[in-house]
């Protein structure tokens, strides 16, 4: 019958063992909250007393999110347009630098061989409109027309083409008695019925 009965044996066999374990029980979870408090209490606080309430700190958590790396162009003013190498960084070369989807690498004569014999025109077209995976004006239609044609001819030209930079016309200044009284004359009048 003994051996249907297992009997239960403990870790602790002396009252020296049974003595320590006791202690061992409050002082663990009290070194555990002494430390705890030592660690919440030692760290840097925001808030009286501290550079939380600078006024540097201050303005720099009440500035509106928006201003972070965002330029405030006016929007009267002429755009300036960047250069064919600048778009091509900007703008081209995620896929033209290493060739993906299909894309002509730049410098890679080979690959531009069939391209550059179809011309200017049509490279220029591809360009703006899009073709295949290339979206209309490589994706950024802020881009202006100038600015992707000078493009279309920094990368040609660093694929073999001979290209000639496009020129930029200066917009047309209004004449001089058009523009001074368009603005003042008003619609006419509908007829009274």
């Amino acid at each position: 019958m003994s051996s249907a009965h297992q009997e239960h044996e403990s870790a602790i066999k002396t009252p020296k063992q049974l003595i320590a374990a006791v202690v061992a029980g409050f002082l663990v979870p009290i070194v555990c909250i002494v430390l705890l408090v030592q660690y919440v209490t030692n760290g840097q606080k925001t808030g009286a007393g501290s550079d939380g309430q600078t006024p540097e700190m201050i303005a720099a958590r009440i500035k509106p999110v928006a201003d972070d790396g965002f330029t405030f162009r006016d929007a009267n003013t002429p755009k300036q347009l960047q250069t064919g190498e600048e778009v091509f960084k900007s703008t081209c070369a995620a896929c033209h630098a290493a060739g993906v989807a299909g894309a002509p690498k730049v410098g890679d004569e080979a690959a531009w061989k069939a391209r550059l014999a179809e011309g200017y025109d049509t490279l220029v077209s591809h360009a703006i409109n899009g073709l295949r995976a290339m979206p209309a004006k490589g994706g950024n239609p802020d881009l202006d027309d100038v600015e992707i044609q000078r493009t279309v001819v920094y990368m040609a030209n660093q694929s073999g083409a001979k290209f000639k930079e496009p020129e930029v016309k200066a917009p047309a200044a209004p004449a001089a008695g058009e523009g001074a009284a368009a603005p003042a004359e008003a619609p006419a009048a509908a007829p009274a019925k």
